[in-house]
């Protein structure tokens, strides 16, 4: 079994469970109850990971942290806003 199928399913779960919190933003514009600290923290991962991707060249690495980072740093941007 190719070990990327594994990543793709992974990516799938991963970034699917951003949806959620970030359609309750954009709906909402609400943010008061999220911590700031951890949204940092989360999207510097992810960036990092997005990095890591690149670097050895794993397509599903570099499609799930891309997709979760832009939504990571859309709700981190709407509490830094709205906070």
């Amino acid at each position: 079994m190719n070990p990327e199928i594994i990543g793709y399913i992974a990516a799938i779960f991963t970034t699917a469970a951003y949806i959620p919190q970030t359609i309750k933003v954009i709906r909402e514009k609400n943010t008061k109850s999220l911590s700031l600290g951890m949204y940092l923290m989360i999207s510097s991962g992810i960036a990092m990971w997005l990095i890591y991707g690149v670097i050895i060249e794993s397509p599903s690495i570099i499609l799930a942290n891309g997709i979760t980072l832009v939504m990571s740093l859309f709700i981190l941007i709407m509490k830094i806003r709205h906070g």
